[in-house]
């Protein structure tokens, strides 16, 4: 579980007791992404996807992305560290991916996930300067440790549930294969999907 003091960075939204939770996809788009956004469409499940602008062109299906009621943020241009940039640096990365994906996506982008998850008062700074919430995550999945056994991954979501929770989960193979199980278990005990 992750955790944080810093008012301007969101863990957790605020719980009402309605049992939701918040789902965040990091690391695409991928390839394995068509086939999660089928698992989405047919479990009705919202999320953001936090996408490196490196990877997004015309041709990946953000359209459907968006057409099917999730959001698009920035999680940095290359992927780098942003602790170890100087404050140019960092606005020049955050500030280059979200012109890259206001430009192909034609929409504004509102919410920004640092790589690793590792950020400064310069990377908060930044953000806010460009406008940008910035988004954490209270559930780590640990997806990208498990690709060998991925219903760890379920275990590392369930065992740590709670309202207002945001839920962190990757573009990987190994997510993709445990998804509806993992889906099915939140519910199961309770919760719904919520959007931002």
């Amino acid at each position: 579980m992750y955790d944080s003091e810093d008012k301007n960075v969101l863990i957790k939204m605020k719980h009402d007791g309605q049992k939701k939770v918040y789902l965040t996809i990091d690391d695409g788009p991928s390839k394995v992404l068509p086939q999660i956004l089928d698992i989405l469409k047919d479990e009705n499940v919202p999320a953001i996807f936090f996408w490196q602008s490196r990877l997004i062109y015309d041709e990946r299906p953000w359209k459907r992305v968006l057409d099917e009621g999730h959001l698009i943020g920035t999680h940095s241009t290359k992927h780098k560290n942003l602790v170890k940039l100087s404050y140019a640096e960092q606005y020049h990365d955050i500030d280059q991916s979200v012109k890259k994906l206001e430009q192909v996506i034609g929409t504004k982008v509102k919410y920004f996930r640092p790589p690793y998850g590792q950020y400064n008062q310069d990377t908060i700074d930044v953000a806010n300067k460009l406008q940008l919430t910035t988004v954490m995550w209270r559930i780590a999945s640990m997806d990208w440790e498990h690709k060998k056994d991925p219903q760890q991954i379920i275990s590392h979501v369930i065992n740590h549930l709670e309202d207002g929770a945001i839920i962190l989960i990757h573009e990987l193979s190994q997510t993709l294969e445990i998804l509806p199980q993992l889906i099915k278990e939140v519910k199961d005990k309770g919760y719904s999907f919520s959007k931002f």
